[in-house]
């Protein structure tokens, strides 16, 4: 593994960083594929367990 402070010393690795720091990248999108999914299985969930209910 290489030393961190060579790493640190190139030039574009720290302009790479840079643009990572302003940049958030797919963040929003799997956050929102996450919550169409939670939500999803838990109405797939009650559609399926409401045909156990008993009357």
């Amino acid at each position: 593994m290489p030393h961190l402070h060579a790493l640190a010393a190139q030039p574009g690795l720290t302009e790479l960083l840079a643009v990572s720091k302003d940049d958030q990248g797919p963040g929003v999108v799997i956050r929102t594929v996450l919550i169409v999914g939670v939500v999803g299985i838990v109405f797939l969930a009650w559609f399926l367990l409401r045909g156990y209910k008993k009357d």
